[in-house]
């Protein structure tokens, strides 16, 4: 099941939102409450960065370019 990241919605400005994470099945509805204290909450999006490269035409290749060093700890790609 994958970990999801979720953060409490800010009352006032300058608040800080507390980030939490909740192991959920995908086919399960996103929390709008945080478990234990009830206030509203939203899940925050999570991803890795990909970078397009240009072909000779001007375009994208849809090709993500791999960052020097490998795509981070415990990578299993072929560079």
């Amino acid at each position: 099941m994958p970990v999801y990241v979720y953060e409490t919605v800010p009352h006032t400005p300058g608040e800080a939102p507390q980030r939490f994470e909740v192991r959920q099945s995908m086919a399960e509805a996103p929390l709008t409450s945080h478990p234990e204290s009830g206030a509203p909450v939203r899940r925050v999006l999570t991803g890795g960065l990909v970078t397009f490269t240009h072909g000779a035409a001007g375009g994208t290749t849809g090709t993500p370019a791999m960052p020097q060093g490998g795509c981070g700890a415990g990578c299993a790609c072929a560079h």
